[in-house]
């Protein structure tokens, strides 16, 4: 089921190539290690800024024209009806712009292809986990372990309690650290989680 839609399956096939690529090229060296460790540590801030600047993009007006993004009016959707799946993942349009994006960032900050390939890879497997711990996060499927029990309850307070907290999805650090992870008693209820308010 998971892997019938869209981006899922992108992303499962270009995370078989690249890392198909990365092996073939060989050449592994503890070197390796630094493009996952600098994603682990970027990763739950990377999820919070598309949460907040993009996902929740209100619509703005610029030169007397009127913009909505995409990502925008999906995710309203989205928070509308959190139990449809097929509104669910990363729209394939995003990718246009994200996988070019993702490929020129890996080559500018890394010295050599291989590390470039191990960023990439390690990229794309991060988004492959994002839309799976997503995924099961809405359907029935209730967490067994303390961590899973932790992301399922912080994004259901997201989408139940109130939608300017609990912006992550698979890591927490970027609420803590940016200040919406919030107390459940003390964060309020708020009437347009489920309806984002659109001025």
């Amino acid at each position: 089921m998971f892997l019938h839609h869209v981006s899922p399956a992108l992303l499962t096939g270009l995370l078989a190539l690249a890392l198909g690529a990365r092996v073939s090229l060989g050449a592994f060296s503890p070197a390796d290690l630094l493009p996952l460790l600098a994603l682990l540590l970027l990763w739950p801030f990377e999820e919070w800024l598309i949460h907040v600047f993009l996902l929740h993009a209100k619509p703005f007006t610029l030169l007397g024209r009127r913009f909505d993004l995409a990502l925008a009016q999906k995710h309203r959707r989205h928070h509308a009806d959190p139990a449809n799946l097929s509104i669910l993942f990363i729209p394939l349009g995003s990718y246009l712009f994200s996988l070019p994006l993702l490929a020129l960032l890996w080559w500018a900050v890394t010295p050599s292809l291989e590390l470039a390939l191990t960023g990439a890879t390690c990229h794309l497997a991060l988004g492959l986990r994002y839309e799976w711990v997503h995924f099961l996060i809405h359907t029935r499927y209730r967490p067994r372990t303390w961590w899973f029990r932790r992301l399922w309850r912080n994004h259901r307070l997201h989408h139940f309690r109130n939608e300017r907290h609990w912006y992550g999805v698979t890591m927490l650090a970027g609420d803590r650290v940016l200040g919406t992870a919030g107390d459940e008693e003390s964060v309020p209820l708020s009437p347009t989680a489920r309806a984002l308010s659109v001025p």
